[in-house]
């Protein structure tokens, strides 16, 4: 497919071959290479497809598009901590989040003249107020460069990101154990390094192997704390309210897991760190403390594994009936007489210096739609196809 213009620097080609004349003739080899490009240029196009990108953008005359799939994201509610210059996220779709404005809009669009082009700048900024985070905050700067003799668009994306990894070594210090897995179940011996909000797996049961056929093991309460002492601030709820997930509502990766036998608990937690002590530190150590208790097979009010259904919006119990599960809106009574013991797992290490690796910012243009997101912004009516300039990946 032969482009319909193309600006060429420094082109070899003799501005004769250019000249109109009577008849046809066949284009000079030169002048097919200068049009249909190099084989690489069709190689980087065939790679690219193969994965859809992360962070892309349209540049019109007047108005400036930009779109972040949410799986760049742990945190269900990202849009919320998402800004173009000053402005925030004000439409999405089931797979992506949408910046849509014009540039006259006071976002902070920076616009530069110059001899050969026409220059626009803005910058992503990512930065989450919850107490805890699993992806490092960034910066993204954005441009957008119209030439003066030609109608194009060039992107230029210059990633300002930092990843984490965690280091975790958790021992039993009771008749209970904690004990970290892998995805597929197996215990892992030794440090584990993680990236910020990648799932990690536990497995809580009673170490003693008598047990009646009528109980279960449940997990009452996890919280994270960054000091060995339970007591201490700050602090991060993972698991609460006699068994409710309730990191759950916040992120897919936190949840309670299904396994052989009701002795045995197993639940993930997305990797995180608590935000107060970026600035200070490149690395951060946490403890996590949790309270497990033995109870019934049936779950009750009091012990139950509850996890979250964002689909749904409703709680549903891991074995048993989820109207035990209704009190994780408000306030679940506790059994005292249940057999409980608090775990205080050994650190793990949060490192800060490691890069994101998986970072991908090339155009590529899908369309999606579902589980939409409209801020109300009266201006949205200039924008109601905008799906309609993004192409199909291929």
């Amino acid at each position: 497919m032969v482009p319909e213009y193309t600006i060429v620097a420094g082109s070899k080609v003799p501005k004769e071959v250019f000249k109109p004349e009577k008849g046809a003739r066949p284009l000079p080899n030169s002048v097919k290479e200068m049009l249909l490009g190099s084989i690489s240029t069709a190689s980087a196009t065939g790679r690219a497809a193969a994965r859809p990108k992360l962070i892309e953008i349209l540049c019109h005359v007047d108005r400036i598009y930009v779109r972040l799939r949410r799986e760049l994201f742990k945190t269900r509610d990202a849009y919320k901590y998402l800004k173009l210059g000053s402005c925030p996220v004000n439409q999405g779709t089931k797979v992506h989040y949408y910046f849509l404005y014009l540039v006259k809009t006071d976002c902070g669009f920076k616009k530069e003249s110059n001899v050969d082009d026409l220059s626009i700048r803005n910058v992503i900024h990512y930065k989450p107020s919850t107490p805890v985070i699993r992806e490092m905050p960034f910066d993204i700067p954005l441009q957008c460069k119209y030439p003066r003799f030609f109608h194009s668009f060039k992107v230029g994306f210059y990633p300002k990101l930092q990843g984490g990894t965690v280091f975790k070594a958790l021992q039993p210090k009771s008749s209970y154990t904690l004990t970290p897995q892998d995805a597929s179940g197996n215990e892992i011996a030794g440090a584990k390094t993680y990236t910020l909000g990648q799932p990690m797996y536990f497995e809580a049961k009673r170490s003693t192997s008598t047990a009646n056929a009528d109980q279960r093991v449940y997990v009452n309460k996890c919280f994270m704390t960054a000091s060995k002492d339970p007591n201490s601030n700050p602090k991060y709820a993972v698991i609460d309210n006699q068994g409710c997930m309730i990191d759950g509502k916040l992120t897919d990766q936190s949840k309670f897991i299904t396994g052989d036998s009701m002795m045995v608990q197993k639940f993930s937690v997305g990797a995180l760190i608590f935000k107060d002590s970026v600035s200070t530190s490149t690395s951060q150590q946490l403890y996590m403390h949790c309270e497990i208790s033995v109870g019934k097979r049936t779950p009750t009010t009091s012990s139950k594994a509850c996890n979250y259904d964002a689909t749904t919006k409703k709680w549903k119990e891991l074995y048993g009936d989820d109207s035990v599960c209704t009190c994780c809106k408000s306030s679940c009574s506790a059994n005292n007489k249940a057999s409980r013991n608090m775990i205080s797992s050994h650190s793990w290490k949060v490192d800060l210096s490691s890069k994101d690796e998986n970072m991908d910012f090339e155009p590529l243009m899908k369309i999606a739609d579902g589980d939409t997101i409209n801020l109300e912004d009266p201006n949205m009516a200039e924008h109601r196809d905008f799906l309609n300039y993004w192409e199909h990946d291929y």
